[in-house]
């Protein structure tokens, strides 16, 4: 059958773009279990924080190196895992990522020496990066835009279920089989996901762009637009910069208790055992993964306003915080569940930045948008999770027992970044308005037009 055959015969069928497809949700389907693997991926070294200290034989501040290494390298790789994406196409990437993110699990599994398992934390990360911006980068394609804000939170919710992994059969073979078996075998299951996603996604709904690459009208390659103007357009953008301060702020809080220090928190600080802490973990992901599709309608509903959601999350979370360590005495259980709560219902407004980027930025550049708009809460991890290892250093004196008292202490560098955050937000928000018009909820308003074009 040739091109012109095929472009026939998909016509008489519902677009992806007009209306959702079984196709769209297939491929939609696969690209969201590699995400879900590379949450898995991230969050299992969090469930295992405090074997972690024993097996290599370091103190905390060494250990939330493994975590600033790992979030430090995602951070970095977002930009040019964007540019990847925007020119090569999401599926390649994800591939990729998968088979890179399984070979630093078994790395790490195998391995007791310290500086082997940074390295392993390294390829975890990279491989890490390309997840999260390929699914973005498909919704587009796939999805009519005015879908595509709940099928974003639905794709960062179910990515969530990686964290259940960690906290419970991942857990459970730690406990049971030792840290070379679990990381083992999330290694190789996180490669089969990959090679899974290579048979059943494709990059566009359209075959003949899918398989040669964006056509012109006329049939011709479509010239993109250079790789200068890609990366000057998403860094002067306000509007990149404002999802990168809304990641940073609401993102911040869930991912330093999910990569580090929740566990070591509930069972070192406040007491819990590993099956409570597992327990709370688990209410975590699930009220993150019902509380994605009413965020997501909250950001179709509120449009150019969906910012300030954010700053009434933020706000709760920080409040939250306070009221938790303002007890001498360590909160039990019961607050433990209550503070999985609040970071599983709060969280999700951290990706109302990236309905900004896709409905205002080109589409040629939404993944390289994407990409820095989410370094956003990874840089804010990074700092957080290695400041809050020297506070609990310090106030632990250099002992490894670490109690409530030392955790009031170092959630104080949680608190300062939030702030810092918040500054961002207000900054930011200034900025888009001043430079964009405002764009209803369907995202029709623009603040960068590429003019350049070039085939790179």
């Amino acid at each position: 059958m040739t091109d012109q055959q095929t472009t026939a015969k998909n016509r008489t069928r519902p677009h992806p773009r007009e209306k959702i497809t079984a196709r769209a949700l297939i491929v939609w389907g696969a690209a969201v279990s590699v995400y879900i693997a590379a949450i898995a991926s991230r969050t299992s070294f969090g469930v295992a924080g405090v074997e972690a200290i024993d097996r290599f034989e370091v103190d905390a501040s060494r250990i939330a190196v493994f975590t600033a290494v790992q979030v430090g390298v995602y951070a970095a790789a977002q930009i040019p895992t964007g540019l990847l994406i925007d020119r090569f196409g999401p599926r390649r990437l994800l591939i990729a990522g998968a088979l890179i993110m399984g070979l630093g699990q078994v790395l790490l599994g195998v391995t007791a020496n310290y500086w082997v398992a940074i390295i392993a934390r390294v390829l975890i990360g990279g491989g890490d990066a390309t997840a999260f911006l390929s699914v973005m980068r498909l919704l587009p394609y796939w999805f009519p835009m005015r879908h595509a804000p709940v099928f974003a939170q639905l794709s960062a919710g179910l990515g969530q279920l990686g964290q259940f992994v960690s906290a419970v059969p991942f857990l459970a073979l730690l406990v049971g089989d030792g840290w070379v078996v679990s990381f083992v075998s999330l290694g190789s299951v996180t490669v089969l996901v990959g090679l899974a996603a290579a048979v059943a996604v494709s990059d566009s709904p359209d075959p003949v762009e899918d398989a040669h690459g964006p056509k012109d009208a006329d049939g011709t390659k479509a010239h993109g637009p250079s790789l200068r103007t890609r990366i000057k357009a998403v860094i002067t953008s306000s509007v990149c910069w404002q999802a990168f301060f809304i990641h940073f702020t609401s993102m911040v809080p869930q991912a330093t208790f999910t990569l580090l220090w929740g566990v070591p928190l509930m069972t070192l600080g406040m007491g819990l055992s590993g099956a409570q802490a597992g327990t709370a973990l688990t209410v975590n992901t699930i009220v993150i993964i019902l509380a994605g599709p009413f965020h997501g309608m909250v950001s179709a509903r509120m449009g150019a306003r969906r910012d300030i959601a954010v700053f009434i999350a933020v706000a709760v979370s920080f409040a939250f915080w306070i009221y938790l360590f303002s007890s001498d005495a360590p909160r039990g259980f019961t607050a433990a569940i209550l503070m999985n709560v609040m970071l599983g219902a709060t969280t999700p407004v951290s990706n109302f930045g990236f309905d900004y980027v896709r409905e205002r930025m080109p589409r040629e550049a939404v993944a390289t948008g994407t990409g820095l708009g989410n370094m956003g809460g990874f840089v804010a991890t990074m700092v957080a999770a290695e400041a809050m290892g020297f506070l609990l250093d310090h106030s632990a004196g250099g002992h490894q027992d670490y109690t409530w008292a030392d955790f009031q202490v170092g959630w104080i560098a949680l608190l300062v970044i939030m702030v810092i955050g918040v500054i961002g937000m207000l900054g930011s928000r200034i900025a888009v308005s001043r430079r964009t018009p405002a764009a209803p909820a369907g995202g029709t308003g623009r603040e960068v037009r590429f003019i350049e074009q070039s085939d790179d």
